[in-house]
């Protein structure tokens, strides 16, 4: 049996290349959408891709299947749980829509379907027996079911896909699967579809697989002693999810588009035509770079592992928008990580000495107005920018907290200058940025509810 995990760091996502060396034959488990890996890995080790699998329909990542699917020729095999609202609508005449119980095999591996709801109703995993070693299951690819340390959250379809109702009923038959493959023998493998950093939980662990008995001692999970202790642990402190989960909802139920060439970098009369369209402008160069200079207008975005997840808060997938970038390699990895979130409309890139010579020809570059916590006069309206769970863990007294993500839906509820924070300094510029885009005058605190926190005592 050959096995190779993928992982990318941006999602925190992982995936699957499972092939039988006898004959030949290969799977890919919850495919990202850059493909190229697998198929340069399959034909390293000397295997065809024959299948491809996505053990639910993602909300986090534009899935790889369709595209790997066609390039191959590779059957996919998709879940049919979960009733009619849970149906893969692009799977073609050859493809297999598997309930719990198919079996699918590759050369002399099988692997198991089991239907294991509450992550999303369709959600299946897929229990892995290597025949020629054992007749006895290896490992179970879970998906965004069971994580290292962590369960998936049931409560995205609410939350992010706005279907009311549905948090409770997911954490039931969460726990409920949980229950069923706490039945499997101890030795199995498990091997989650996400690690730590994603947002499709909330104290997923690092290391990159598990046993099913290490789980069962080490996890949350497991420990819960009733359905409703469970149920009640599992709803609470998720973090907020991104706006763009419920658009990888539908991308990946109504079938990802095939990808495009990679967008180009543009010159200088392209970026002074862009300063006065006003269109979206996302800068990456980093948070020193931005404040001291960037375009009217335009918003500033962490550099990886966090770029993409903010541009799916951010940026509405109904538009064109522009990069800047430090250098055409950041250029290129920025566009390659916006389309694993399907944001395809970047019509092209900037890079900064285009920058650096618009702003000496014109002085129309923007600074972002900073604020030191030494510098502070005490009457500011400070806005708290965090994750709700950070909020209530502490903050600044006085403070109005919203989400960063957020801002720029409640704008109404702002101060007329506010002061904003986050935890180091980070997320307060992409919010200072965003509310600058919405004609609005906003401060951000140089090192956040940290360096407040470290401020010497008031005499």
């Amino acid at each position: 049996m050959f096995l190779e995990r993928f992982y990318d760091e941006n999602l925190a996502q992982a995936s699957y290349l499972v092939g039988c060396q006898a004959t030949g034959e290969a799977i890919v488990i919850d495919a990202g959408r850059n493909i190229q890996p697998y198929l340069d890995a399959a034909a390293a080790h000397g295997l065809k891709i024959v299948a491809a699998a996505d053990t639910h329909i993602h909300a986090d990542y534009v899935s790889g299947m369709r595209e790997l699917a066609l390039q191959t020729g590779a059957i996919m095999f998709v879940s049919n749980e979960g009733g009619p609202d849970w149906t893969y609508q692009f799977a073609r005449p050859q493809d297999v829509l598997v309930k719990d119980g198919h079996k699918i095999e590759i050369g002399n591996l099988v692997l198991e379907v089991m239907h294991t709801p509450g992550h999303t109703p369709e959600h299946i995993s897929f229990l892995l027996t290597d025949r020629p070693a054992s007749s006895q299951p290896r490992g179970l690819f879970t998906g965004d079911f069971l994580f290292v340390g962590d369960v998936g959250r049931p409560d995205l379809l609410e939350k992010a896909a706005g279907i009311t109702g549905t948090m409770e009923a997911g954490a039931r038959q969460l726990y409920h699967s949980l229950q069923r493959v706490a039945s499997l023998p101890d030795f199995i493998q498990i091997w989650p579809a996400h690690g730590a950093g994603s947002a499709c939980g909330k104290a997923l662990g690092a290391v990159p697989q598990s046993t099913l008995g290490f789980e069962k001692i080490s996890n949350w999970a497991f420990a819960c002693e009733s359905e409703a202790e469970f149920v009640a642990k599992v709803l609470d402190g998720q973090p907020e999810p991104p706006f763009y989960f419920a658009e990888m909802k539908r991308i990946n139920k109504v079938g990802p588009p095939l990808q495009a060439p990679l967008a180009p970098e543009l010159d200088l009369e392209s970026l002074q035509k862009v300063v006065s369209e006003q269109p979206w402008v996302v800068d990456g160069r980093g948070a020193e770079a931005f404040a001291r200079a960037h375009l009217p207008g335009s918003v500033y975005l962490p550099p990886n592992p966090g770029f993409v997840n903010w541009a799916g808060w951010v940026l509405p997938y109904d538009q064109d928008f522009y990069l800047v970038a430090r250098d055409t390699e950041q250029a290129l990895g920025y566009q390659r990580a916006l389309r694993s979130i399907g944001l395809d409309r970047l019509v092209g890139f900037f890079l900064a000495p285009t920058l650096a010579r618009w702003s000496e020809q014109t002085g129309m570059a923007r600074t972002s107005h900073r604020v030191r916590v030494e510098d502070l006069r005490g009457d500011e309206a400070m806005v708290d920018v965090r994750a709700t769970s950070e909020w209530n863990a502490g903050h600044i007294e006085g403070a109005l907290h919203i989400h960063a993500g957020y801002l720029s839906r409640r704008l109404a509820e702002l101060p007329e200058e506010p002061l904003l924070y986050c935890a180091s300094g980070n997320r307060s510029l992409i919010a200072s940025s965003l509310l600058e885009r919405h004609g609005r005058s906003a401060r951000d605190l140089i090192g956040g509810y940290a360096a407040w926190n470290k401020r010497p005592a008031m005499a």
